[in-house]
């Protein structure tokens, strides 16, 4: 997955280097150079310094392919429009914006847009909510009985095949992302570990999809 984090402050910092050794493609924005320390040495992502919310930086970190961004600065309005420029100008998949003032919150959550607060508990909410470690619905197919659904492959999956979870009838694989890079598979591709799979599912199925994938 790629991941674009603006803000490099204790949160940013802490996100960055969460996800980062997961094994994910992290780039950290920050107007302040000196924020980066905070990554540590052992950082393996990409950094750059800059305004988050200008359009030549957010290009410079190939916003176009990121499959999220994180607006975590110290500013509610600056996270808010880079929030509203990810999703609406970009088209970015998942995209969470750090805000502090709760009423604002709820109003950005009706735009499409999620918001955190609190560091220690924003890290782990975030970086739950970037390896789609539950079942996330992306849209409802037909009369309504088919949904579409994407998680990050659990442990518990990983080394298995497609036939391996898959229900005829109510439970398909249909895509899956790897590397950076979504492909249609087969009943004999094997899951490997931080795999984003996309699921066609009954609505009737939901439940034994939860069992499936240990989500109970």
């Amino acid at each position: 997955m790629k991941v674009i984090i603006i803000g490099c402050g204790r949160m940013g910092s802490g996100l960055a280097v969460k996800m980062s050794q997961k094994g994910h493609d992290v780039t950290v924005i920050d107007i302040n150079a000196e924020a980066f320390k905070l990554l540590g040495g052992d950082f393996k992502g990409n950094t750059i310094n800059g305004f988050g919310y200008d359009k030549d930086i957010l290009e410079k970190a190939k916003i176009q392919m990121a499959d999220a961004v994180v607006a975590c600065s110290n500013s509610d309005e600056v996270n808010a429009l880079i929030g509203r420029i990810s999703l609406n100008m970009y088209k970015v998949p998942r995209v969470i914006s750090r805000l502090y003032d709760p009423r604002k919150a709820e109003i950005y959550r009706t735009l499409g847009i999620q918001t955190i607060s609190t560091v220690t508990w924003g890290i782990e909410r975030c970086a739950e909510m970037l390896s789609y470690n539950q079942i996330d619905s992306i849209m409802s197919i037909g009369d309504n009985n088919v949904e579409l659904v994407r998680i990050e492959v659990p442990e518990s999956l990983v080394g298995k095949t497609l036939n391996e979870v898959s229900a005829i009838g109510e439970i398909r694989v249909v895509a899956i992302s790897r590397n950076n890079r979504t492909f249609l598979p087969t009943l004999a591709t094997v899951l490997e570990e931080h795999d984003v799979i996309y699921l066609a599912v009954m609505l009737s199925s939901i439940e034994r999809l939860k069992h499936m994938l240990g989500l109970e």
